[in-house]
């Protein structure tokens, strides 16, 4: 009888597990992907895949916004994420000054990126956010 309990819970975990990763956000608005936090009313921006070492789908000029509205609530952009443009094919990112950090790889690979506009509220810079970079 245990072996039954233990095999369903593990299934049910299992299931779980696969429920959660069918996508690495919450929200896409305007091509930007965001993970939200409700009760602070702010957002992270994120990578766009389920695997977070493949994705690109990110390209050209990128501009961040201050905020973004989902179900009529307003969030504050504050940070961009760990590998959030990982491998992306950008040419330029604008960070709003909302923005206090940036995640550890945020920009890995993106070898078109030719400018970078980071404000002074960016407080913290993660490891090698700009590693592979030109």
């Amino acid at each position: 009888m245990k072996t039954n309990y233990f095999k369903q819970a593990l299934a049910t975990l299992a299931l779980l597990l696969l429920a959660t990763a069918a996508h690495a956000y919450d929200v896409e608005i305007n091509g930007i992907y965001y993970n939200l936090v409700p009760k602070a009313k702010q957002a992270t921006v994120t990578y766009t895949g389920e695997d977070p070492w493949n994705r690109s789908s990110y390209s050209g000029a990128i501009q961040i916004p201050a905020t973004v509205d989902k179900d009529g609530v307003t969030y504050t952009v504050t940070a961009i994420g760990d590998n959030a443009f990982y491998g992306a094919i950008i040419t330029s990112i604008d960070i709003p000054n909302t923005v206090t950090s940036i995640g550890d790889y945020a920009f890995n690979g993106c070898s078109s990126l030719a400018s970078v506009t980071i404000p002074n509220s960016v407080a913290s810079i993660g490891s090698d956010a700009f590693v592979h970079c030109i």
